[in-house]
Order: structure tokens, then sequence, then C-alpha cells
């Protein structure tokens, strides 16, 4: 789950499907095309202040 940060300073967080070995901006970039694409105000594209959830921890890039 990736949680990419919004200009209205809500929390919007996606589930991104991907393998384990998956890139942490390729989790991001999927997340925030999701949240582009969607009815909500701009996410902040600044990937390094979206934590990322992997497998029941948290791991922020």
């Amino acid at each position: 789950m990736v949680a990419p940060p919004a200009i209205d300073a809500r929390k919007y967080v996606y589930r991104v499907h991907a393998s384990c070995d998956a890139l942490p901006a390729d989790l991001f970039r999927a997340a925030f095309q999701r949240h582009d694409d969607g009815p909500h105000p701009r996410a902040v594209d600044r990937f390094d202040a979206a934590p990322i959830w992997q497998a029941g921890r948290v791991r922020h890039v």
C-alpha cells in the first residue's frame, strides 16, 4: 500500500499489487497515477514523501 500525500492534506492510501522485488519508485508511480486518475485533489509528486507498506510492515522511501 502506498500513501502519496495530497495537496489537501488528507490521507489517500492505494493498494498496489507487485512482486516483492518491485522498486519503490514503481510502486509510487502506480499509486500516483491511480490517484491522479480519480476525483481527488492532486497528489504531491515527491516520491520520498510517500510511506509504503509491504506485507504488514512500513517502509519509507
